[in-house]
């Protein structure tokens, strides 16, 4: 048994029945939802709701300002979960942007985006040939990744609308509650499955994600998180120092896909036991690295399965800002920004540039229902899915 999937049951029973999903709201915390509205504590933490336009459907979408004791701010849209801008101090404790995305939602709205800063689901990252047997049954996928299916298909958590259900100041900080279900066969995937994303701006800095998840009927599920960072707030991500507390990869073969092994990271440009730049050793004669053009792979986390602890470390030298990741999760994609290609305006109209961003995203391996010998992304009715992430700022 996956130590991360617990028994128990928060899932409605009308959601059983209905699809829809009942709100269970602060009695307190109405004012929140209009727009502009604002909730303070003693602390100074607080939370804010603004329009953000409309989807092409026509539905109204908002964009939540979560703001800590310190002067950090997280922006975060019902549109996909998105993490629209999320700032940090540099060691002069100058707030800057350090995530990648775009100024309004017409950006999200394209088809070119990149998955900027979004909340991935049903199964983040690649499952080969889009399908997978479960329980003797085949399930089909959308194919939107050459062979592959990628972050949950044409239409994936990241493309959809959230409903609000808690906004509010709280001891821990700045906190937004959304749901969402997801019906039986959405995007060929098994099971209404009702999930639960709680985004919380924490006073020491930290951007905490947790995630649950239950299902009707036996599924695969893996969420992440897809913030882009530029703990610089521009240019490349080359000179970033990163530390990945891993010892060994899933290497891939030419269309991402893991092949099974478990490589150990030593005498590889994939071992950041110690710390390294990124570009140190990005474009070396490897081919793992050419399959992906960079970084795009998998690490098996040091740790053990189910607990939460530390993934990765980056540190930018000219602003000081240092990134620690935490998750509960088995495994870290490390990603490059390798298919940035400064074709895509960003924040102010300025183009992202080749690798201008990383991702670091915490989750079950890639292809994990087609592969037995991987930690199991498996979740059964009565079963709790959880999974918690953390992206802590300080400095150097």
């Amino acid at each position: 048994m996956i130590r991360r999937i617990q028994s128990g049951n928060w899932y409605p029973s009308t959601i059983a029945r209905s699809g829809m999903l009942v709100l269970l709201l602060a009695a307190n915390s109405s004012a929140a939802f209009a727009a502009g509205s604002q909730i303070k504590t003693a602390a100074a933490a607080s939370i804010e709701a603004v329009p953000f336009g409309k989807t092409t459907a026509g539905t109204e979408v908002r964009l939540y300002h979560l703001r800590n004791a310190h002067g950090m701010t997280a922006s975060i849209s019902t549109y996909g979960g998105i993490v629209t801008r999320l700032t940090a101090p540099d060691r002069r404790r100058r707030f800057e942007d350090v995530v990648l995305g775009h100024d309004a939602l017409d950006g999200y709205l394209k088809d070119n985006s990149p998955y900027f800063g979004a909340l991935i689901g049903r199964y983040g990252n690649r499952i080969a040939k889009g399908q997978f047997s479960l329980d003797g049954r085949t399930y089909s996928l959308a194919k939107n990744n050459g062979p592959n299916s990628l972050h949950g298909g044409v239409t994936g958590f990241d493309k959809v609308v959230w409903t609000v259900a808690d906004a509010r100041a709280t001891a821990e900080g700045a906190r937004l509650t959304l749901t969402y279900v997801s019906q039986d066969g959405e995007e060929g995937f098994p099971g209404a499955l009702s999930v639960k994303a709680i985004y919380t701006l924490t006073d020491d800095n930290s951007l905490r994600l947790d995630y649950t998840a239950m299902t009707t009927q036996t599924t695969v599920v893996n969420l992440t998180q897809h913030s882009y960072f530029n703990l610089r707030g521009k240019g490349d991500i080359l000179s970033h120092v990163v530390q990945i507390d891993a010892s060994r990869f899933t290497p891939v073969d030419s269309t991402l896909i893991p092949t099974g092994e478990l490589r150990p990271v030593a005498g590889t440009p994939f071992d950041f036991l110690k710390p390294s730049t990124i570009g140190a050793r990005i474009d070396a004669a490897d081919e793992q690295l050419r399959f992906a053009k960079g970084y795009d792979h998998n690490w098996v986390a040091n740790k053990p399965l189910g607990q939460l602890g530390r993934l990765a470390t980056v540190y930018e030298p000219e602003t000081g800002r240092v990134l620690e990741v935490l998750s509960t999760e088995p495994g870290l994609q490390f990603y490059t920004g390798n298919f940035l290609e400064g074709k895509i305006a960003g924040k102010n109209g300025i183009a992202y540039p080749f690798r201008g961003g990383f991702c670091m995203e915490p989750q079950h391996f890639p292809d994990s229902p087609n592969q037995p010998s991987f930690p199991t992304a498996v979740l059964r009715p009565a079963q709790t899915y959880t999974n918690t992430i953390i992206y802590h700022f300080t400095t150097r």
